[in-house]
């Protein structure tokens, strides 16, 4: 079973202001992006699961336009502020790359 990080374009994380963080998932093809979105694993709950937030704050956005998924979520410690071990958010997407998808037959990116 193909991971996010077999096959995803773009995985990246950034800041959305300093009490946000915004995570990108990105596709290559059509193909892929549709056969991601039929399984159903990206979700607000997984989000919420993996970043330790609740599912309401979750701010999930399929977007088919750009081959993409994105989520919004607060962070848990402003950027910049005491305890921060990434001011500007661009690793936070660890997470999301170990994700299953469970998809045959899908071209790796």
């Amino acid at each position: 079973m193909p991971r996010i990080r077999d096959i995803a374009k773009v995985c990246k994380s950034k800041n959305a202001g300093p009490f946000q963080l915004t995570i990108d998932v990105v596709f290559e093809t059509r193909a892929t992006y549709d056969a991601v979105a039929a399984t159903g694993v990206l979700t607000p709950a997984l989000i919420a699961g993996l970043y330790d937030v609740d599912e309401e704050d979750v701010l999930f956005t399929p977007y088919p336009a750009g081959l993409a998924f994105k989520a919004t979520i607060p962070r848990h410690i402003p950027a910049g502020d005491l305890g921060d071990t990434d001011v500007y958010g661009c690793q936070q997407h660890a997470p999301m790359l170990d994700v299953d998808i469970p998809i045959n037959d899908v071209p790796v990116a």
